[in-house]
């Protein structure tokens, strides 16, 4: 049965913030846990270890590339559905999410068969070869993982278009269920069954066939539209829409793929000369700590996400009814709660490092393994509080249909900021300069944003804004 979503005009936006943030941070962060379980359960396995942590970072790039597919697709449809539902074209919206649901089937399947055919030469540029131990490892978590790319990313994309659909609950429900299959059989995989890497693979695809499961009886059940056969032919405006507007998030994820490929490999790289990490028996330490400070922040990141992505359906609603000053005023509640969240954050790394290092197996390591890890952990993520504001910013001009300005700021973020400081701060600094590389990005970043988020502003100020009434265009800046 169709579902009026008028309420999304009307209800208090900080009300609305809450309906639909919650649901959307938790399904996030229970998304980041498969990878993030398996390495804690990793780590404090003593067969594995350091190596099995650094493979586990080897590996993690590449489940991103899959994750950066799906939501560019979902998140796109998401936004355009939720844009097309204020303006009350349902059977445009409908059609957004038949494509979107056609697009990650075959896109899944399609990288699905690289990664299998390709896993070798894949596994050696994200810096799998920093020994023969990490090698070996990141090939078998590698290659169960991409057995479960399609299933990874059906429910990874379908995620938002739930959300949009008005059913955020539900969404958070289906990844909970997935997660915590996750988490029951990881440690009768690693430990009962010793497994390894290949235990821990095995778990997090099964959760993730559940969650796709889920999904897929959902897109049988929707609310707000009612899907047809007719709905699920491509249509090139609606598929070119879809895809424009969900290219920031593509952007954003890939880019950091790019960032990790680069850090991995610079830290490989410039591990090398270092009087201890040169030795055999420490050459994995820095990857896999700074794997261990990437999934940290991922866990903040994804907080931050949920909280901006949330707020898609309910920007783009009143986006699409000309509701400015409603916007407005959700984008300052969320600028503010971001901050917050950032603040905590910063606290907790710059506070608490050992006690982070503790959850991913440290008693098992050298000193040097502890040293290394506080001192990465309060240099890499010293200026969290503006890599939240700024990730807030990206999402939520992609919500008002700003897909330019949103992936510009996206691309100059990873790619011109993210990878460049990544190459050139190590020819300065060294292994050091490869944790410089983000706090130094992200105080510039945040520098152009805040010239975006001022115009922003002025223009949701202005009621008549030609862009905001404009059917398929972007908004303009």
């Amino acid at each position: 049965m169709e579902e009026n979503q008028s309420y999304l005009a009307t209800e208090k936006v900080s009300k609305l913030m809450g309906k639909y943030a919650v649901p959307c941070i938790i399904s996030l962060l229970v998304g980041a846990l498969y990878n993030i379980v398996d390495q804690i359960f990793i780590a404090n396995a003593n067969y594995l270890g350091s190596y099995g942590n650094a493979a586990n970072t080897v590996v993690f790039p590449l489940t991103v590339i899959a994750l950066a597919v799906a939501v560019m697709i979902g998140d796109g449809c998401c936004a355009f559905v939720s844009l097309n539902l204020g303006k009350g074209r349902k059977d445009t919206a409908a059609g957004s999410i038949g494509f979107s649901v056609l697009m990650t089937v075959i896109s899944s399947v399609f990288l699905c068969a690289v990664y299998l055919l390709f896993s070798t030469p894949i596994i050696t540029v994200f810096g799998g070869t920093v020994n023969e131990e990490t090698f070996a490892l990141s090939k078998e978590y590698f290659f169960y993982i991409a057995l479960g790319i399609p299933f990874y990313m059906f429910g990874q994309a379908m995620n938002p278009i739930i959300r949009a659909d008005g059913s955020p609950k539900f969404a958070m429900a289906s990844t909970l269920i997935g997660a915590i299959l996750n988490i029951i059989l990881d440690p009768i995989f690693i430990f009962c069954f010793r497994w390894g890497m290949m235990g821990a693979a095995v778990a997090t695809v099964i959760g993730q066939i559940a969650t796709a499961l889920l999904s897929l009886w959902y897109l049988l059940h929707t609310k707000s539209v009612k899907l047809s056969g007719h709905n699920f032919r491509p249509n090139k405006e609606i598929a070119g829409r879809t895809l424009s507007l969900g290219t920031c998030s593509f952007l954003s994820q890939i880019s950091l793929v790019a960032a990790m490929a680069t850090i991995n490999n610079m830290v490989r790289k410039y591990g090398a000369p270092e009087p201890v990490f040169g030795q055999a028996i420490y050459t994995q330490i820095p990857m896999a700590v700074v794997g261990i400070v990437m999934k940290v922040f991922q866990i903040v990141i994804s907080i931050v996400i949920g909280m901006a992505a949330g707020c898609i359906p309910v920007v783009g609603y009143n986006m699409g009814a000309g509701q400015n000053e409603r916007v407005k005023r959700l984008f300052s509640l969320l600028l503010t709660c971001e901050a917050v969240v950032g603040l905590i954050a910063l606290m907790v790394v710059e506070l608490l490092p050992r006690q982070l290092i503790g959850i991913f197996g440290s008693a098992n390591e050298s000193i040097y393994y502890t040293e290394f890890a506080v001192k990465a952990f309060r240099i890499y993520l010293c200026m969290i509080i503006f890599a939240c504001l700024n990730k807030a910013t990206f999402i939520f001009l992609q919500a008002m249909g700003k897909a330019v300005a949103s992936t510009m700021l996206s691309v100059i973020r990873e790619i011109v900021f993210g990878v460049g400081f990544a190459l050139i701060l190590p020819l300065f600094f060294g292994l050091d300069g490869v944790l410089y590389s983000m706090p130094v990005s992200d105080i510039l970043t945040a520098i152009v944003s805040a010239i975006i988020i001022v115009s922003t502003y002025k223009q949701l100020s202005c009621k008549h804004e030609a862009g905001t009434s404009v059917e398929y265009g972007e908004a303009k800046l």
